[in-house]
């Protein structure tokens, strides 16, 4: 009911579908880092891994401990995201780039239309 409500009462302003699935996508590549930063940094270290490497191999793949590593760093708990994955000081600020990119093109995109 709660994105149908929202949904509805946008298009009763005047405001086009595609502009407001615009608007949603820019609010949700707004909402994943606050996200990330709300989370405590350990929220990823326990659990199962996902990685099929580690699941079918029992070997740890140049990608394993990215996420956690990411959380880390998220919250300058370098030392704890060196440990999980070296390529986090490296993979991060890429992504720091690339989502930066994408919500800017979300954003002129949504102004466009």
């Amino acid at each position: 009911p709660g994105i149908i409500h929202a949904f509805y009462i946008l298009n009763r302003e005047g405001l086009s579908k595609r502009k407001i699935i615009s608007l949603l996508i820019f609010c949700g590549y707004i909402s994943l880092p606050l996200l990330l930063l709300v989370l405590p940094a350990n929220f990823f270290d326990d659990g199962e891994s996902i990685c099929l490497s580690r699941i079918l191999l029992q070997r740890d793949c140049p990608g394993c401990g990215l996420t956690r590593g990411t959380q880390h760093f998220i919250h300058l708990d370098f030392a704890a995201a060196w440990g999980y994955n070296k390529l986090t000081f490296f993979v991060f600020p890429a992504l720091v780039f690339f989502w930066g990119k994408f919500t800017w093109q979300q954003w002129k995109k949504f102004r466009s239309l």
